[in-house]
């Protein structure tokens, strides 16, 4: 009775672990260059290439009369009283403290819009994963950042790209 049973489990584990060793279709895609090489990735980089180089502009302008103002007080350093040239360091201080401040905030507004756009791509590229997911039988889909080594048809990066330029071909960063 006792090597029934042991031929029992032994038979029940060799089947099971056949079922087991099935093949698993394992791929993998580059989000990082899905995310710089789409057509939406590349419109939400040139918008906010093209905010921040205005927004450098008028900054650099600012910074130029900023940098003249101070020169302006510094040779008006010995022509006023004491109690006028603190006054107007005092206002040229708070000049430059509102510019930096605008600046941080023009800044952070960019870097905001830079991961709602980001997030934007990702939930879009997630049901293109799982429709792909799906239709070709994967069990696992992987970023390129997590695979050591892997044969190059293993690789979606251009069928995912392709999928999501006809599907968000642009997108609108607010």
């Amino acid at each position: 009775m006792k090597h029934l049973v042991k031929i029992f489990v032994v038979t029940f584990f060799l089947t099971f672990s056949n079922y087991a060793l099935a093949e698993q279709k394992i791929v993998y895609f580059d989000l990082k260059y899905v995310l710089n090489n789409s057509s939406a990735g590349k419109d939400a980089q040139s918008q906010l290439k093209k905010m921040f180089t205005n927004n450098q502009k008028s900054f650099e302008k600012k910074e130029e009369d900023l940098k003249k103002s101070e020169k302006d007080l510094i040779s008006k350093q010995a022509a006023v009283s004491k109690k006028d040239y603190e006054k107007l360091a005092n206002e040229l201080r708070k000049k430059v403290a509102d510019y930096q401040k605008d600046r941080r905030k023009i800044l952070d507004k960019i870097t905001n819009l830079r991961a709602n756009a980001k997030e934007k791509l990702l939930k879009k590229i997630n049901p293109i994963l799982e429709d792909y997911l799906n239709k070709n039988n994967i069990s696992i889909i992987l970023n390129k950042t997590s695979v050591v080594a892997s044969q190059k048809d293993s690789d979606i990066t251009k069928t995912i790209i392709d999928q999501l330029n006809q599907e968000f071909p642009s997108i609108k960063l607010e």
